[in-house]
């Protein structure tokens, strides 16, 4: 089972309490924040992401940082025109990752989420994006991840809307915490079980995560 490299996108699905984030922290965790910079939209201050061990807060009007680590911003919901000017910085710098807790908040019509999306890949931009209503999402989100991930989806709409992309069926409800996992590349869809707990991710952050000073 292959896992994204640091070009490719993976959009993770679930409903509220199905363990998407706990599930996209852990990818996190695995990524190249050691190496090059990681920047995490944090729109709702989600418990567990500012909990990650060494990560640095940015401000939604800051330039976009060249040194490795990860860099958590929270947006208000009316920043638009600030979070497309840092999506714009990260186009020009290229080698850097994109976290989004939430996709529906960037919206459907940013053209530059679009064009990390359809471009990223030959900049080496990798990007992760979670929502919890995959019909509120830019389709461009979907159309272009490499990789799938889907929890349990409460809305009808929600699934036929991720089944679109995905041509094996989803019918059986998975058990708490378990996610279909498919690999557009490879067209192979396999079955998750939980990820490590959330004390283990964070050691894992607090071990790989670049010192302040390097930062």
């Amino acid at each position: 089972m292959r896992f994204p490299n640091d070009t490719q996108r993976h959009a993770i699905v679930g409903a509220t309490g199905s363990g998407k984030t706990q599930a996209a922290l852990w990818h996190l965790s695995g990524r190249s924040y050691d190496i090059q910079p990681w920047i995490v939209y944090d729109f709702k201050y989600d418990e567990l992401i500012n909990e990650i061990p060494g990560a640095v807060e940015l401000d939604v009007n800051a330039r976009i940082p060249e040194r490795p680590g990860i860099y958590i911003v929270h947006p208000h919901p009316a920043q638009s025109v600030e979070v497309d000017s840092q999506f714009w910085q990260i186009w020009e710098q290229e080698n850097t990752g994109v976290f989004i807790d939430e996709g529906y908040m960037i919206g459907r019509d940013s053209p530059a989420f679009r064009a990390l999306l359809t471009q990223g890949r030959s900049k080496h931009i990798p990007i992760i994006t979670l929502s919890q209503r995959p019909t509120w999402i830019d389709r461009f989100i979907l159309s272009e991840s490499e990789f799938h991930q889907v929890f349990r989806l409460q809305h009808a709409k929600d699934r036929e809307a991720v089944q679109s992309f995905i041509p094996h069926k989803m019918k059986d409800r998975l058990p708490e915490y378990h996610s279909y996992y498919y690999d557009v590349g490879a067209d192979k869809m396999n079955t998750l079980y939980p990820c490590p707990p959330k004390e283990k991710i964070l050691q894992t952050f607090a071990r790989r995560m670049p010192t302040q000073q390097n930062i």
